[in-house]
């Protein structure tokens, strides 16, 4: 499995909008995203901060997406 990027989390929530997942509300730093289809989850949000790899793995694992996928919608 290829490594995953380090990037923060605005960036993984655009690349989450580009893939049609839509923002559905937003708890403190937690943005929870939902897709037409049913598929959901929450990324965590902190100014100046990369998300951790193994969220970045678990945000990916909820959404069906590949690393491959992830990088091309950044």
């Amino acid at each position: 499995m290829p490594p995953v990027p380090s990037v923060p989390g605005e960036r993984v929530v655009r690349a989450l909008e580009k893939a049609g997942f839509a923002v559905v509300r937003i708890t403190g730093s937690h943005f929870i995203l939902r897709h037409p289809d049913g598929r959901a989850t929450t990324v965590p949000v902190h100014a100046g901060r990369d998300i951790a790899k193994g969220t970045l793995r678990g945000i990916l694992a909820d959404t069906n997406m590949t690393v491959e996928d992830f990088r091309r919608s950044l």
